[in-house]
């Protein structure tokens, strides 16, 4: 029985940290570092590409086929838009996320020489002055506003609150600055987990915390598997340049939907059997699905028609790779997230025993092969009629036209 013990304390640690570091998708070097570092202490070497995706190394007996585990660094954020005559900042989204779960958010704005921290308001804020405005204003980005908590001296030597566009040039800030949303956690004593960007930095610790279990256990993995953190995930690009051609399947880890006509949970792991991109490869989810049953690890299967992930953009760049997507549940996913620690340490677990299983298909060491070892979906051959004998036996011979 292969030991899938997780150090839950580390996992929760790791998120906490991990939580603490701004890093909405343009402005991710500090948690590249940070996470870097972690792979430093724990012993795995790693490298990074130009822009500071990672891509470290356990290695296995052999080193192909290769498998990959990935999760994504950069969060949700925003841009200054615009310098406002009144001292306030305009600003648009990194990313996609309601408007809705903007509204009151502490942020800091990175200029290119200092940090200013502020908060996201509507443009009709106090109800003491607008009344009933303050609830039938349009739900938009482009109704909302910085207010910075920075002053400046007027002439007469009073401290002012910033009210000109002069004021926001004088503390150095510009169009295209950073806009880091406060996570704002609580961790609950009963193991729910409440804070904005679990998606995916709760993603990123399980695999942290799996692989700090399979090095601690001594065990011999398989085959190489690398651990993939990508930086630009909440724009579409993600995993499409960090993999090379060796890597034969691909497991993303990601926030899954607990909602009406959802089957994702808090609590276990939640198996995609498609996303918009289009079903996950077959054979790779059933072997999840195995593991799970083998290991009593808890599960179920979704289906998510509005999401993509880092499995869909490493096929669309052009990999020839099988994909699957395990994700935690996030009740109010991009909004004010919760999860909860036993669905953390469900993924952790399967990839501890996943890691420690061989590859789907050992022929998937070669990128092109004859179709004598190549794999079968389960149906029997009477089920549907392969040719044209089969259809006229079944249904007669075709009818021409009128």
């Amino acid at each position: 029985m292969i030991d899938s013990k997780i150090d839950t304390q580390y996992l929760l640690h790791i998120l906490q940290k991990l939580l603490a570091i701004p890093s909405p998708t343009g402005y991710t070097d500090q948690i590249v570092h940070a996470v870097s570092g972690e792979l430093k202490q724990l012993g795995i070497p790693f490298e990074l590409t130009r822009r500071g995706a990672i891509r470290a190394t356990m290695a296995g007996k052999v080193s192909t086929p290769d498998r990959a585990i990935v999760a994504h660094l950069d969060t949700l954020g925003a841009l200054v838009k615009w310098l406002k005559t009144n001292g306030r900042l305009d600003i648009v989204p990194i990313g996609t996320w309601s408007s809705r779960f903007a509204e009151g958010a502490r942020v800091t704005v990175f200029s290119d020489t200092s940090m200013h921290r502020g908060t996201i308001l509507p443009l009709k804020a106090s109800g003491h002055t607008y009344g009933d405005e303050i609830n039938t204003q349009p739900v938009s980005w482009k109704n909302l506003e910085i207010r910075l908590d920075e002053t400046v001296t007027d002439v007469k030597g009073r401290i002012q609150p910033l009210s000109t566009e002069q004021d926001l040039q004088r503390l150095g800030i510009h169009i295209g600055d950073f806009i880091a949303i406060d996570p704002a956690p609580e961790i609950g004593p009963n193991g729910f987990i409440n804070s904005r960007h679990l998606d995916d930095k709760a993603g990123v610790a399980t695999i942290l915390a799996a692989a700090k279990s399979i090095l601690e256990s001594g065990a011999t993995l398989p085959v190489d598997c690398h651990l993939l953190f990508t930086i630009s995930e909440e724009v579409g690009s993600g995993a499409s340049a960090v993999l090379h051609g060796d890597v034969a399947e691909m497991i993303t880890i990601d926030n899954g939907t607990p909602a009406p006509f959802q089957a994702s949970s808090e609590f276990g792991a939640t198996i995609a059997m498609a996303d918009s991109a289009g079903p996950f490869d077959y054979h790779l989810v059933r072997r999840l699905i195995a593991l799970c049953v083998e290991h009593d690890i808890p599960f179920q299967r979704d289906i998510f028609c509005d999401y993509r992930s880092d499995s869909a953009s490493a096929v669309e760049a052009g990999n020839d790779i099988r994909t699957a997507l395990l994700t935690f549940g996030v009740d109010s996913s991009h909004g004010y997230e919760r999860t909860h620690l036993n669905g953390l340490e469900a993924i952790a677990k399967l990839l501890v025993v996943y890691m420690q299983n061989e590859p789907v298909f050992w022929r998937d060491r070669d990128t092109l092969g004859s179709d004598n070892d190549f794999p079968t979906q389960p149906i029997e051959e009477t089920s549907f009629p392969h040719t044209l004998e089969d259809m006229v036996r079944r249904h007669g011979e075709p009818q021409d036209n009128p």
